[in-house]
């Protein structure tokens, strides 16, 4: 578990410099250079996601029962992931109308994939991870949403065709990670 908790530490706090300590990021990003600063973050999080898989990975061998899900939770789970998806999606998507709509569709998209998560999952390991996610997703999507208040930033808007896009390039690769992915990656197959 303490790989799984220091990996977390690791990958979200470096996703949260900007969130918890703006100032000082700025400060950084002005002593070292932007392409540094983006290199360190990216080590630091590399490092973090490794070693939260690994932890998570470990942590499953001998699970931790906080509780046992009923079984329709795993329905509602693979229900909540299909917007998870698309709102990633809408995350690369130029111009789509759920950006400009949402702004941060990928933190609003991990929210919703935690909390799935959550659901459908009751042990401890699964309270840190998906949880541990969830709490910064909240937090960080509230600190964005104040940054683009306060900036008067606006995320632009393209034609209807490019939003549909957008929904179709989550769908498929929600349908991809579902029917197939999720249990060579993860191990355990949604659907069967």
């Amino acid at each position: 578990m303490t790989l799984l908790i220091l990996g977390l530490v690791l990958f979200l706090g470096a996703h949260s410099t900007r969130a918890v300590a703006d100032g000082w990021r700025g400060s950084m990003i002005a002593k070292l250079g932007e392409g540094p600063w983006k290199g360190m973050v990216s080590v630091l999080s590399l490092v973090g996601f490794v070693l939260l898989v690994y932890g998570y990975g470990v942590a499953r061998t001998d699970p931790v029962v906080l509780w046992n899900p009923p079984i329709w939770t795993r329905h509602v789970a693979a229900l909540l992931t299909i917007p998870a998806f698309i709102l990633l999606a809408a995350a690369y998507v130029p111009r789509n109308r759920i950006k400009a709509a949402i702004g941060h569709p990928m933190i609003l998209g991990t929210k919703v994939w935690a909390l799935a998560h959550l659901l459908a999952n009751g042990n401890l390991a699964d309270l840190f991870l998906f949880g541990g996610f969830l709490v910064w997703a909240v937090f960080a999507f509230r600190a964005a949403r104040r940054r683009d208040r306060a900036a008067g930033t606006r995320y632009p808007s393209g034609p209807a065709s490019l939003t549909l896009v957008t929904i179709a390039v989550g769908l498929v690769a929600w349908a991809a990670f579902a029917f197939a992915l999720h249990g060579w990656l993860i191990g355990v197959q949604p659907f069967g």
